[in-house]
């Protein structure tokens, strides 16, 4: 997802502190949801979903004490809306220094929308091996699925109406956090 500039034409959703708030919230819902944090792993949808996974990491990590394993996972080439050339899709870029096999895999994700993203991470990760479950958390959910697909863990849900879009603002890669709201599609 682009940056959004900021001005007049967009809505904060979320401040910096407010985006704290939600990481915090996501992992303890996180502990609360997979008793024993064993054989739980990290997969971060490149660009902001993997910067998310990392901040994730942490907040775990303080609250458990486990150092669980991480990945970064890039589906360009796997959506269904963006394929450009022929033949069959292939990762573009993958850092996933463990087996999925056997693990209990959360999917990491600024932004929910189409579900198409999600959809094609899953196709993505069938290539690489089998995990016991994958569960789904977003930062943000602003609806209007074109496909059956829906988080297990939300930071915040936004009612983003037509023709708006939903900005995630990391400082890591924007150098400020924030969710905006605004602009044309």
């Amino acid at each position: 997802m682009v940056p959004a500039p900021v001005s007049a034409g967009n809505q904060t959703v979320l401040d910096a502190a407010a985006v704290a708030r939600c990481v915090k919230r996501l992992a303890h819902e996180i502990v609360e949801h997979n008793p024993g944090i064993d054989g739980l792993a990290l997969v971060g949808i490149v660009r902001r979903g993997a910067t998310l996974a990392q901040r994730l990491k942490s907040a775990l990590a303080a609250i458990s004490g486990a150092d669980i394993p991480i990945g970064t996972l890039d589906i360009s080439l796997y959506r269904d809306d963006n394929r450009s050339g022929s033949g069959d899709p292939r990762l573009l870029a993958r850092e996933i220094p463990f087996s999925l096999d056997g693990k209990r895999v959360v999917l990491v994700d600024d932004v929910l929308y189409t579900g198409r993203t999600v959809r094609a991470a899953l196709d993505a990760m069938a290539d690489l091996g089998r995990p016991e479950s994958i569960q789904l958390a977003v930062l943000v959910d602003r609806g209007e699925r074109e496909l059956p697909i829906k988080a297990d863990f939300v930071g915040k849900n936004v009612a983003a109406p037509r023709g708006q879009r939903v900005f995630v603002r990391l400082a890591e890669t924007d150098g400020t956090d924030a969710v905006l709201m605004g602009g044309a599609k």
